[in-house]
């Protein structure tokens, strides 16, 4: 017996199959493009999705060389918030959101003075923002009706691909939180006033399950395209980090997991309905219905590093890769060569806007301090030290919180394998961490709740069994005094430009070329 998982992330997609015993037998990754064709926007070509599936999921099978009936189940996640619209035919009616699309400013002031912050938050539990997929739905209606009439339902990136397995649509509540400003967290249902007040039907939301739960099964159609048996489980599903995070074996209250994925988050597990009004917060996979967690997040992590490749490495990118090498080794090693604090260059790492704490979508990068004696080796050095400022920024307004962390902090996904990295982490935030040793992610999470979903494994016990913990690091007191220096001076930068960002971001508007 076999169990697949599918995750979709902002760069790319991945799959893992695992057998009875959670071992994985055959993984496999592919990036897809990100289209910025405007200020502030972020999107994905839908079909790349599909396609993704087609491709990796015959590739697992023969790598494990089994055949497609040994299958027994299938779980996907996403990243969040995304939104798929499709019409009455299931297929997409324009390219899908992705995290990073901060485009939908006028609603937001537009939900702010109808609804209003305060009713948003204890309705959602997060904070109003432009990331929601309502606020989204609501900036087609006013930007693109002719699209918007089109739109059957609104889905995740993995809710399009359940629905593309099964011919059903349907989420789950670990993300339904990402729907946003009118969906009760604590109910697990959407408030019919709000939606009612703000002009949107509850017809374009999918059913929601908890996330272990059989949705449907493998159609004939979805057989013949993806290579996996008509009539196999698909169960409803979960976040992307929920994934990581649960299949490394976060599974109980107070644990922490950290991902350095496309964005940098962190996640606290809790059981008690608290919630940070400036954190992001949804329910957790291990049990979607009475389960919490509070995940901080910087919009571009991992991200920075995969723009500083794309840009500044493009050739040896190419000569690594002809060589079978990967090209992140030698830009760690050009880092690694500079001393903390980047010889007195600080960096701003929102260059889609960030989120935690400070929310705001009009800030930018904004590289300080650059002289003629810094180097590129600098730029990623500052970058993952930036991006280490903005987690600890969030991690110490929650510890002041007094709530309950377990350290070491494990560091799991993305830029994690990066000891560097790890590294700055680790003496920025002043507190031991370690790395998960079997780091496929996201997709292993996943077919660990197929897994579950199907009684194949018992319960999330299997992942805390199986998870494995390497590379601990103590954090250094004299270079976290030092980044302690820097980081005031990081804080204080944002506060001398923020206003600067909307002028900036007007001027970008007036002058468009279009």
């Amino acid at each position: 017996m076999y169990v697949l998982g599918l995750d979709y992330g902002t760069g790319g997609g991945k799959v893992a199959l695992v057998d009875a015993s959670a071992h994985v037998v055959g993984y496999a990754f592919q990036e897809y493009s990100i289209f910025t064709d405007h200020p502030g926007w972020s999107e994905h070509d839908p079909n790349a999705y599909w396609d993704l599936a087609c491709t990796l999921i015959p590739k697992v099978l023969e790598q494990a060389g089994i055949s497609a009936d040994q299958v027994k189940a299938v779980a996907v996640s996403s990243a969040m918030p995304s939104m798929v619209m499709v019409d009455e035919a299931g297929d997409p009616v324009a390219r899908a959101y992705n995290l990073m699309d901060r485009r939908a400013t006028e609603e937001v002031q537009w939900l702010r003075r109808t609804i209003g912050d305060e009713k948003i938050f204890e309705i959602s539990k997060n904070r109003l923002d432009d990331h929601p997929m309502i606020v989204n739905l609501l900036w087609e209606k006013n930007n693109r009706p002719d699209v918007f009439a089109r739109i059957h339902k609104a889905l995740s990136v993995d809710g399009f691909i359940t629905a593309k397995l099964t011919g059903n649509y349907t989420g789950h509540y670990s993300g339904a939180a990402f729907y946003g400003v009118a969906y009760d967290l604590l109910n697990r249902k959407f408030d019919r006033e709000i939606l009612e007040k703000i002009g949107l039907s509850e017809s374009l939301f999918p059913t929601l399950y908890r996330c272990e739960q059989i949705v449907g099964n493998t159609t004939e159609k979805a057989s013949r395209a993806c290579s996996l048996a008509i009539g196999t489980p698909v169960c409803a599903g979960q976040v992307d980090c929920n994934a990581a995070w649960s299949g490394a074996g976060a599974i109980e209250a107070g644990d922490i997991q950290m991902n350095l994925g496309t964005c940098g988050n962190f996640g606290i597990i809790h059981d008690k309905p608290v919630f940070h009004d400036s954190m992001i917060a949804f329910n957790y996979t291990t049990d979607s219905e009475h389960t919490y967690i509070t995940v901080p997040t910087t919009t571009t992590g991992g991200y920075l590093i995969r723009y500083l490749r794309d840009n500044y490495f493009k050739i040896e990118t190419e000569q690594q890769a002809a060589q079978g090498k990967d090209v992140y080794d030698l830009i760690n090693l050009e880092a690694a060569a500079v001393p903390p604090g980047s010889e007195g260059l600080v960096i701003l790492p929102y260059i889609m806007g960030e989120r935690t704490p400070i929310w705001d979508v009009y800030a930018r990068g904004v590289v300080f301090g650059l002289s003629l004696h810094h180097t590129r080796g600098h730029l990623v050095r500052a970058m993952m030290e930036s991006v280490a400022y903005a987690l600890y920024d969030s991690f110490s307004l929650i510890r002041d919180t007094g709530i309950d962390i377990h350290t070491p902090i494990v560091l799991n996904e993305g830029g994690a394998k990066s000891e560097l990295w790890r590294r700055i982490i680790t003496d920025v935030f002043n507190c031991p961490t370690v790395m998960v040793e079997n780091r496929v992610g996201a997709p292993y999470g996943d077919a660990l709740l197929a897994g579950i979903a199907i009684g194949m494994f018992k319960d999330y016990s299997i992942a805390k069994e199986k998870a494995s913990y390497v590379n601990r690091m103590e954090p250094d007191s004299e270079r976290h005094a030092l980044y302690m220096d820097y980081f005031k001076l990081y804080k204080d930068l944002y506060g001398h430009v923020k206003q600067d960002f909307r002028t900036l971001s007007g001027l970008a508007k007036r002058y468009a070329i279009t």
